[in-house]
């Protein structure tokens, strides 16, 4: 409700604010009413939710958010950010205070993590930050033709990595595409069919370098949903990882593998989409 006055300044005293608030992820839910009358008045607001998901561990069952990626592709004007690098979350809040701002612009939510990951060594290139804030970008670059592609958003980065790692030994070339947000490329992809009946110019591009029948393991911390919907916009099959219960209390690497999240569950299911795959062909 707060964010919601404050996201108002602009039409009703002459002066724009840039409110930003913070809220456990899992506690959007309670306030979900709140959120959406928000949004729908146009009030322009930052919400940081930290921690989300089963990340948070130790803390329970109780308190392990799973539809809010699907809540935040769903909820009409506000843009939903999933990052896993600091690089990438300042990029994503400078677009996102501009945003804010802009004509016909809205409210940005970040699910964000506690998790301390390891952060690589790269420059923010244009080119790099333009694909971060289109939704998606290789991470590792797949080979041309290549038969398949890891494809994540959020912390679950090092476990992806390490899976590439040991995949690429028996399947050198396959990519990893990071989804820093999944919203912003369903939503430009949507409007790509609209406009010309293929889809999102940027998702073709991206997946231009994989076999038309590659297979594609998405990964998240949340619904797999939230990312499954790649496999029919790109005629591709899809492998979806994820989560859809709660209740489980645990550290990190207990609760990644009892919900299949983990770097085991993410290479067999890998080798099962190329057993699949050569079965059919």
């Amino acid at each position: 409700i707060m964010l919601a006055a404050l996201g108002l300044s602009g039409p009703l005293f002459g002066t724009r604010l840039l409110p930003v608030g913070t809220v456990y992820d899992p506690f959007i839910s309670r306030g979900l009413d709140a959120m959406n009358y928000a949004c729908y008045q146009d009030a322009r607001f930052m919400l940081v939710a930290t921690p989300a998901g089963i990340t948070l561990a130790p803390e329970g069952g109780a308190h392990q958010s799973i539809s809010t990626p699907l809540i935040g592709l769903g909820q009409p004007g506000l843009t939903t950010f999933e990052p896993a690098y600091v690089d990438e979350l300042a990029a994503i809040m400078r677009w996102g205070f501009e945003h804010m701002q802009a004509d016909g612009g809205g409210s940005v939510y970040l699910r964000l993590s506690t998790r301390m990951l390891d952060q690589p060594e790269r420059v923010m290139t244009p080119e790099l930050e333009s694909q971060i804030l289109a939704g998606a970008y290789w991470q590792i670059e797949p080979a041309p033709g290549a038969e398949l592609a890891l494809i994540y958003c959020g912390p679950l980065a090092s476990e992806v990595l390490a899976a590439h790692a040991e995949l690429s030994e028996e399947l050198p070339g396959i990519g990893v595409l990071a989804v820093p947000s999944a919203d912003r490329l369903f939503t430009e992809w949507r409007a790509g069919l609209a406009n010309d009946g293929q889809g999102g110019g940027h998702l073709r591009a991206l997946m231009a370098r994989l076999d038309p029948r590659a297979s594609l393991v998405t990964v998240q911390d949340g619904h797999p949903a939230a990312l499954s919907w790649l496999g029919s916009a790109t005629g591709r099959r899809v492998y979806p990882l994820g989560v859809d219960d709660f209740g489980q209390s645990g550290d990190i690497p207990d609760l990644y593998a009892h919900y299949g999240i983990d770097t085991a569950s993410i290479v067999d299911m890998a080798a099962r989409a190329c057993v699949e795959a050569a079965q059919v062909s």
